[in-house]
Order: C-alpha cells, then structure tokens, then sequence
C-alpha cells in the first residue's frame, strides 16, 4: 500500500485530504467523524471581523430601542458590550482539544491592527497553523492595484512578525499577475498557499427587484482553475501549495498532486456525499497510486507542473487558439448535435 503522507506549512499530515473551513468543522461530534473517516487536518470556519461589528452594531440598537421613552430615564438596561471574537475562540479551542489531527484557524479581518490582534489570540488556543484570507472588492476608482498588493503584503508581515505558528494565505485569482503576488508573498516566508478561495458571487431577482447572496456549492468542472495555478506556481515558489475548489473525487486529488499540490482542501463534496465519502476518495487515491507504481505522495507531486511536462505552454492561455484547433471535430460535433 502506498504511503499518503505528506506536508503542508511545514505540519506533516497523514494523507492530502483538508476538510475545508465550514460550519462542519464546529461540531464537536461532526469533527470527530470527519477525522475517523480519514481526513489527515480541518479548517476551522473562519473569523470575520466584519461578521463581529455587525453583531455589536445590532446589540446597540436592540438596547437602545426603548432608551429616553421617560424624561427620567437614560436607558433601562445596563451596559452591555459584544463578546468580540471571544466565543469563536472558545469553539476553535475545543474542536483543537478533541481531535488528533491537526486544527488550522482561519481569519478574515479588517484592518492591519485587528488582523494582528486577532492573529495572536488564535494562536494562543494552540491551534497548528493559521489560514489568512486576503480578498479585495475594490470600491474606489482612484486605488491601484499596487496599493492593494501592498496592503496585503503589509499584512502579512506584520503577521509573520507577531506569530510563531504557520501562516498560509487562501487568495483568489483576480490579481492582474497572480504568479507575481505570490512570489511577493512567498518572499515574506509564507508557509503555504491555497489555490484558491471560491468567494460569494451577488445575485438579483427579478421578481423582487432585490439582491442577494445565493448559497452555491462548487461545481467539479471548477477545479480547472486551481489545476492550471498549481501547475504554474509549481517549482516557483518555497511555500506548499494546497489545491482548493471543485475538488470531489480521488481523480480530481491525484490530478492536483500531479500539478504539484502537497495537498487538496475540499468541503462541497462533504456536503454533497457525506462524510464517509472521505474514506472512498483515499481509497481511489491508494489503489491508483498502487496500480501505477508510486510507493509516496513525492513521487508523482509535480510530475505534470509546467517545470516538469516537456510542452510548457500546456499551462498558459497562449496556446487557446491551438486548443481549439486540435480538437475542431469534436467541438463541430458538439454545436451540430
């Protein structure tokens, strides 16, 4: 049987398989099945600062809804004040106590102070690494790219400073040259890098004339977009790459180490298949890795990056127009049909 181990953020792990940050992840007794059926770490869901200001915004005005009805009265309750990040903490906490494998935290801030602050209390519950969401939805016309990139480099230094756990960024791929804020980020020691993080999309309904935010699981045909960053980053980079997004069987894992991944964060197939569909896709991942000879995860991670493959343009989006050259009949056949 081959051996599955393998390391990320320099944490070694008992096979690839991540359980991606998700509500899972807070149950106690969830978690525990989610390790016994073979999941080598978990992400715990992921701190928002945003989500803690809101709550305290409406504690405030829950409290202060009756205030001043009397002439005599200021307020009829006393002083209350939001928790802050203090119950996530305790929940990532007790997930880290009861399992055996290894708990990263996810965090998601605001601003450069709270993003250290928040860092530090984290790595206070003895958690194993620290996953560091960094996303931007530019709203002023006037703000460069640069600027941004900069920020989120300020960031992380200023994280990398205050902690001593492992630290990986989960990005997104809308940067104008991904390879390069990778390579940035990379310089500043970064321990590993998931590619990537399938953000909420908005959505309008007609009928209402109202927006909203529909909840989507991803879609196996997305893990072409994480495919193609791994097998660029490959070979590049210091830090572990961790492919993320449409990832739901043994293929679609063996496919991503080949590109050059250490390991895969997957959550949608959990939901769609169940928890035991964890043990199905090592299963799947043992026996390919049996039947063609590879007796480690090193062995094959890689294999297929753009360093390693003999036609490097496979990666890049130069060789579209070659694409659909070669396979002209079957498109002509597809738009016939």
């Amino acid at each position: 049987m081959a051996d599955l181990k393998t390391t990320y953020m320099g944490i070694s792990l008992k096979n690839p398989i991540i359980i991606g940050a998700c509500d899972l992840i807070s149950d106690i007794e969830t978690a525990k099945n989610i390790e016994k059926a073979g999941a080598a770490a978990v992400i715990y869901k992921s701190l928002f600062e945003e989500q803690i200001e809101l709550e305290d915004l409406q504690i405030k005005e829950q409290i202060e809804e009756y205030s001043e009805r009397h002439a005599e009265m200021v307020s009829i309750f006393p002083t209350f004040k939001h928790s802050g990040p203090k119950a996530h903490l305790i929940g990532l906490k007790k997930i880290k106590n009861v399992l055996n494998i290894p708990v990263i935290a996810s965090l998601n801030a605001l601003s450069k102070d709270t993003w250290v602050d928040y860092a530090k209390k984290i790595q206070e519950t003895g958690v194993d690494g620290i996953e560091i969401n960094l996303y931007s939805a530019p709203s002023n016309i006037n703000k460069s790219s640069s600027q941004i990139e900069k920020e989120q480099l300020s960031i992380l230094k200023k994280i990398k400073k205050a902690i001593t756990i492992p630290v990986s960024v989960k990005l997104n791929f809308f940067y104008s040259n991904t390879l390069n804020i990778i390579h940035e980020m990379d310089k500043e020691k970064i321990n590993g890098f998931v590619l990537f993080n399938r953000l909420f999309q908005p959505e309008i309904d007609i009928i209402k004339q109202r927006y909203f935010y529909p909840i989507q699981i991803s879609c196996q045909h997305e893990n072409k977009i994480p495919l193609r960053w791994t097998g660029l980053v490959y070979g590049n980079i210091c830090g572990d790459i961790c492919s993320s997004t449409g990832i739901y069987t043994g293929s679609d894992v063996i496919k991503m180490i080949l590109a050059g991944a250490s390991c895969i964060q997957s959550v949608s197939t959990v939901y769609k298949n169940g928890i035991n569909h964890i043990k199905t896709i090592l299963r799947d991942l043992n026996s390919w890795m049996d039947s063609n000879g590879y007796k480690n995860i090193s062995e094959l991670k890689g294999k297929l990056s753009k360093k390693n493959i003999k036609d490097p343009h496979f990666y890049e989006r130069a060789q579209y127009i070659n694409i659909l050259l070669k396979n002209e009949a079957i498109i002509k056949k597809e738009f016939t049909r």
